[in-house]
């Protein structure tokens, strides 16, 4: 009886034990998982953080599993620069791959690579993407391998990539104002003087540079005002650009806006019997009123002509058409004169 007693007594101390770690082990799962709420709850509140601060940026946070191609995006929904959702593209290289514009795509796939495989420290990219709607995006990519595999493969790379599309567009607009006439779209003196030692420096080059000066421009401007001065100085521009599309198609040709109102033509066309009808339908053009908003403005060209040789220089070409243009003025306006330095 008393060796039954002494087990029971056993038994139970040996429950209670378990019974005491049991309590102190589901103590200890209930602060692991306060602690692992905590947890989760500074990891949500530091992701927050982070697309706040990312927010209106253009950043984004990117990770890829190299081996499967799977694309991690941390602080934007992937695709949201290129205007598509996740269904209709899966987050995966291939799907990125396919979207590089294809002047860029060669080299950037190669950067990639040669990062991965160990040719260079940093994946390191500007370049261009296609959006859904067709229109073109920049970017500035970068990334950094960040685990590779026990074999020493490259496992994982992370990095960011930046939409500078707008930054993009002011540089190019920025470039196109230090080429362009901003009214008209037309060249302005120094794209033309670049065209001109670009185009003919070739020992057997010729070509033609039409100077063309507006007759009473000043008067219309001065009466019906700037913007209808502007308004009339775009429809010149175009019916020059027009005219010289269709008429002066054998050759190259470029065309510029000099100052207010004069604008000059350069031109590989060099034969009288071609530059003859092209100056000819210029001003029939221009031999009745244009009507510009109801206003009827009546303008002449005075036009001068000099075809040259390779030999001449753009000042040099630029001065006698200038001078050819000035002979036209003394002599009633409205008219072209012709200049050979061939």
């Amino acid at each position: 009886m008393d060796g039954s007693t002494n087990e029971l007594q056993q038994l139970q101390a040996k429950i209670a034990k378990l019974q005491s770690e049991l309590s102190d082990y589901q103590l200890q799962v209930s602060e692991l998982e306060k602690a692992k709420l905590q947890l989760q709850q500074t990891l949500k509140l530091t992701e927050e953080k982070l697309h706040a601060t990312l927010d209106g940026t253009g950043l984004c946070l990117w990770e890829q599993d190299i081996p499967s191609g799977i694309l991690t995006m941390y602080n934007q929904e992937w695709g949201a620069l290129l205007g598509y959702t996740l269904e209709e593209r899966p987050a995966h290289i291939d799907s990125w791959k396919s979207h590089l514009h294809p002047e860029d795509k060669d080299w950037v796939i190669k950067a990639f690579y040669d990062h991965v495989e160990g040719k260079e420290n940093v994946y390191r990219a500007v370049h261009r993407m296609i959006h859904k709607d067709g229109s073109v995006s920049w970017v500035s990519d970068r990334g950094r391998i960040i685990e590779f595999t026990q074999n020493g493969q490259p496992k994982r790379i992370m990095g960011t990539h930046t939409d500078i599309t707008q930054e993009k567009r002011y540089e190019q607009e920025l470039a196109r104002l230090a080429h362009y006439d901003p009214l008209t779209n037309l060249l302005n003196r120094n794209a033309l003087k670049n065209h001109y030692q670009k185009n003919f420096k070739h020992p057997q080059a010729k070509g033609a540079l039409i100077f063309i000066d507006l007759d009473g421009f000043k008067g219309i401007n001065d009466k019906a005002g700037h913007r209808i001065g502007d308004l009339l100085l775009i429809h010149v521009a175009n019916t020059i650009s027009q005219t010289a599309k269709t008429m002066l198609d054998k050759g190259q040709h470029a065309i510029a806006r000099i100052g207010g109102d004069e604008f000059v033509i350069l031109t590989t066309v060099h034969q009288a019997e071609i530059l003859t009808p092209f100056t000819q339908t210029l001003l029939q053009q221009f031999n009745h009123p244009t009507t510009i908003e109801q206003h009827k403005a009546q303008i002449g060209l005075s036009i001068g002509v000099c075809a040259f040789s390779a030999s001449t220089t753009f000042s040099h070409a630029y001065e006698q058409a200038d001078k050819a243009m000035y002979q036209v003025k003394q002599q009633g306006k409205h008219d072209v004169v012709f200049v050979s330095l061939l």
